[in-house]
């Protein structure tokens, strides 16, 4: 039997603030805030807590095309159209250290899972590696021939997936930096493209409208929707790993049930085109954001129990309107069990014991991350400092230098 939904998702509330179209959506982890990138140059952090007000962070140039939180929420990265990132700490002051990333715009920004790396997507058609706490390049993958629009870490952090302007989907090898395999199938510009929460399966949606999930294992085509009436802009995965939703210019957002492989909803509620959209770290919610300049937050109301009990099936390697063909076998981790099965050897306890210690262990590195971003801050007012100094030494040499003329 295949995971049912006890009602429609919902709209939760909408955040209006930005002045132009917004460009990206992402959650932090605990789910308290929101964070949304949009062509007027600014990120608004938006908190989910109601009557708490939205914070603006100016920075940028230029129109902002990608933002997400790390993994610990304790940092925000941003890439831009002024071909630089950022990285913010999201608080009440909105500081943050600043590097020129590439030649030509920045369309994509993405934290390995440990939070110590980055990768960026540009025009200048490379795709690039970075590490967080010294925004130091590491190296650049640059077999694509035109314009990189989204990179993604693995959740495993060993691969790297690409989608491109030249109708191609990339996937590498982070240690050799050697590409892996070509994905050929989409027939115009691919958008954005994703990890399956297993590792085992991507997807990608492009301007031929279309969506197509393939298993990077076999490199073979699981399944191929034609939903949308229009350019596919934006897709993310439910953490089960079961839904997938995606964001069209057709102003749509739609709920793929991959188990089944039909379309679950079509869902209205931005005036004209869909840009972005991000499932929250729960899977609870989901954002989208719109050329309307609006940021909407729906709640998903998934059946509680996704995934439990759900068994490998057939299901529709070709979806045209809501009709599966059930063609194909999809085996990428789908029907995983949601709860973790109990180690019958150690107590409840211990248990305790190790998350309390998980927990604490992953607040430090938070820390970590502010300490680092806060050191890089005060290092570049610094340099800003030294700078001001030296012109101002030289302007008095010049003045003394002319009175003594």
């Amino acid at each position: 039997m295949a995971a049912v939904c006890e009602e429609d998702p919902s709209l939760e509330r909408h955040f209006k603030g930005h002045r132009d179209a917004v460009t990206s959506v992402d959650f932090s982890r605990a789910k308290k805030q929101l964070v949304s990138g949009s062509m007027d140059s600014s990120l608004m952090i938006w908190s989910m807590k109601p009557q708490m007000r939205a914070y603006r962070f100016v920075g940028h140039k230029d129109a902002v095309l990608c933002v997400q939180f790390s993994p610990s929420g304790h940092l925000v990265a941003s890439g831009s159209r002024d071909k630089t990132v950022r990285l913010w700490i999201p608080s009440i002051k909105g500081e943050s250290t600043v590097f020129k990333a590439h030649t030509a715009t920045v369309r994509s920004v993405h934290f390995s899972s440990d939070g110590q790396s980055l990768v960026t997507a540009s025009d200048d058609k490379t795709v690039k590696v970075w590490t967080v706490h010294r925004q130091k390049f590491l190296f650049s993958l640059s077999q694509h021939i035109n314009w990189v629009r989204c990179a993604r870490f693995s959740p495993d952090g060993r691969l790297i997936v690409s989608s491109s302007d030249d109708k191609t989907v990339k996937l590498w090898d982070k240690t050799s930096r050697e590409c892996i395999h070509s994905f050929c199938e989409h027939g115009g510009f691919v958008n954005h493209v994703d990890f399956h929460p297993s590792g085992n399966c991507i997807a990608a949606g492009g301007t031929d409208s279309t969506v197509k999930l393939w298993d990077v294992r076999m490199n073979r085509l699981l399944q191929h929707y034609q939903v949308h009436s229009s350019v596919v802009n934006s897709l993310s995965f439910h953490p089960s790993g079961n839904y997938l939703v995606t964001a069209s210019s057709d102003s749509t957002l739609k709920i793929l049930d991959l188990l089944e492989g039909r379309l679950l909803y079509t869902l209205h509620g931005h005036q004209g085109p869909a840009t972005s959209v991000a499932f929250s770290r729960d899977g609870d919610f989901f954002a989208s954001g719109g050329s309307d300049e609006q940021v909407m937050v729906w709640k998903t109301n998934f059946d509680t129990d996704y995934g439990d009990v759900v068994k490998p099936q057939k299901y529709g390697s070709s979806v045209d309107g809501t009709h599966g063909t059930g063609q194909s076998e999809m085996d990428c981790g789908i029907h995983h069990k949601k709860t973790k099965p109990q180690d019958s050897g150690r107590t409840q306890e211990q248990q305790d014991e190790e998350n309390s210690l998980a927990n604490t262990l992953e607040h430090i590195l938070g820390q970590l991350d502010v300490l680092t971003q806060t050191v890089s801050i005060l290092e570049q007012r610094l340099t800003l400092t030294e700078d001001k100094l030296k012109e101002c030494l030289e302007n008095q040499q010049k003045i003394l230098q002319n009175k003594t003329n």
